[in-house]
């Protein structure tokens, strides 16, 4: 019988056939030992892990570009785009309408090359202006019949921009702008162009389309936009909600217990001692309740509808915030860095309820620890980072209590719970945890454009 010799197909598990037995032998046969073959490996595994890293490439460079002013990416556009309308091969390549006689390149076709790239530089503060003066560039260079050339595009850029950064008067902006090519296709046909009018109506709808690209495109951003703001308004209610549940504890707990107090107060005569104490635990019940009310008056306030004038700003709260903190025997520092702009509604409440709790925390859990609040302003961002060098297990000190421990602050949120839902609720990022050399760290980045 012979050994089956059919090749295995892959994966699969194949018999390697065993040696005939010796004539003599009268010991048991071999049996066939399996033998696996390894498997390929899948072209789709390959596929995936380069539509990964090409996906990852792509969105780091889409965050490093947006991450740059939008003037200096104008600036390096218009450059780029200069740049290849001299270099081969993309030179010669480019837009070509109206098929008049190709003249040789000059000096005028050189000027009318730099004319519909450079002017990109102003495609998203002036986009009218852009489009007038690369498109009055684009209508010579081709009614004048010069060599085809990569700067050519910028027409179509300068459209799209018209579409998608034109604030005011887009519409009416629309008729002189489709006059203007009436104008240029009237000027082709006297010159001899052999186009119809329907090549001029299919060349119109393709720029056209550009237009409207940048429309969709600005449509997209307002709808972003207003969805933001409807968020953060829902948060400024949930906070409002929340402030009128913090100042019913406030009079239903510290206000019911001075008067619990009050009352017992003349029993307690015969020990002046004990009436000694009794008045001792109003006044820091009533203190405790003025403190909670300030903060809450004081959050209040700029919750409201009032106008900026009329409100004390974030800078002035916050450093108030850091120095009763400082009083109750806390050693706090502040650091601000960069110039403040003006902060929208969204953004300065959750800068001031982030270092509020922040500083409740350290003050119940770190007493006498150094604590540090770091605010840094950016251009479309806040990062604010609250750090101590306190223990991080959660647990009070063993010191004992103190002036810190019997002091008026109180906490002014729903904790670290509370802080992550608000910071998400405007597009930004928190983190709290210990620190690796001990202490706890409370951080936070809030962007600052549409968090009104």
């Amino acid at each position: 019988m012979k050994p089956d010799t059919t090749p295995s197909r892959p994966g699969r598990t194949a018999l390697r056939p065993s040696p005939a037995p010796d004539a003599g032998s009268t010991g048991p046969a071999h049996t066939a030992e399996p033998v696996r073959t390894a498997e390929p490996a899948r072209p789709r595994d390959a596929l995936d892990r380069v539509t990964a890293t090409v996906s990852e490439l792509w969105r780091s460079l889409s965050e490093w570009w947006r991450s740059r002013p939008r003037r200096v990416r104008d600036v390096e556009f218009a450059l780029v785009l200069t740049v290849l309308s001299f270099a081969e091969p993309l030179a010669s390549v480019g837009a070509r309408f109206g098929d008049l006689p190709t003249r040789h390149a000059s000096v005028l076709s050189v000027a009318l090359t730099l004319g519909q790239t450079l002017p990109l530089v102003l495609r998203t503060r002036l986009p009218a202006v852009c489009l007038a003066l690369v498109g009055s560039s684009f209508a010579v260079h081709q009614a004048s019949g010069c060599p085809q050339t990569f700067g050519s595009m910028g027409v179509y850029v300068a459209l799209y921009s018209m579409g998608a950064y034109q604030g005011r008067l887009r519409r009416l902006l629309a008729v002189p702008s489709f006059a203007a090519y009436v104008a240029f296709c009237v000027v082709l046909d006297a010159l001899g162009s052999p186009q119809r009018l329907d090549d001029y109506a299919v060349f119109g709808l393709a720029l056209a389309a550009f237009w409207g690209a940048g429309a969709f495109v600005r449509a997209r951003r307002a709808d972003e936009a207003e969805r933001r703001r409807l968020t953060a308004l829902a948060a400024t209610a949930a906070e409002r909600g929340r402030l009128a549940r913090e100042l019913h504890d406030v009079v239903t707990h510290h206000v019911t217990a001075m008067v619990v107090q009050s009352d017992a107060a003349p029993f307690l005569t015969a020990s002046p001692d004990r009436v000694t104490e009794a008045l001792t635990a109003i006044s820091g019940t009533g203190r405790r309740a003025l403190a909670e009310l300030r903060y809450l008056l004081g959050v209040l306030e700029a919750t409201g509808e009032s106008e900026p004038g009329q409100r004390a700003p974030a800078r002035g709260d916050l450093r108030d915030l850091v120095e009763q903190t400082r009083m109750t025997g806390q050693p706090v520092e502040l650091a601000e860095e960069g110039e403040r702009p003006s902060l929208p509604i969204g953004a300065e409440l959750a800068m001031y309820r982030l270092v509020q709790e922040a500083l409740t925390n350290a003050v119940k859990y770190a007493a006498g620890h150094p604590t540090l609040v770091a605010v840094r302003y950016g251009r479309d961002r806040l990062d604010v980072e609250v750090t101590n060098e306190g223990p991080d297990d959660g647990r009070p000190d063993d010191d004992g209590p103190g002036p810190a421990r019997e002091s008026a602050h109180v906490s002014g949120g729903r904790g670290l719970g509370g802080l992550r839902e608000r910071v998400g609720m405007l597009g930004g990022d928190f983190t709290a945890g210990p620190r690796p050399g001990g202490g706890f760290a409370v951080r936070a980045g809030i962007p600052t454009e549409g968090a009104s």
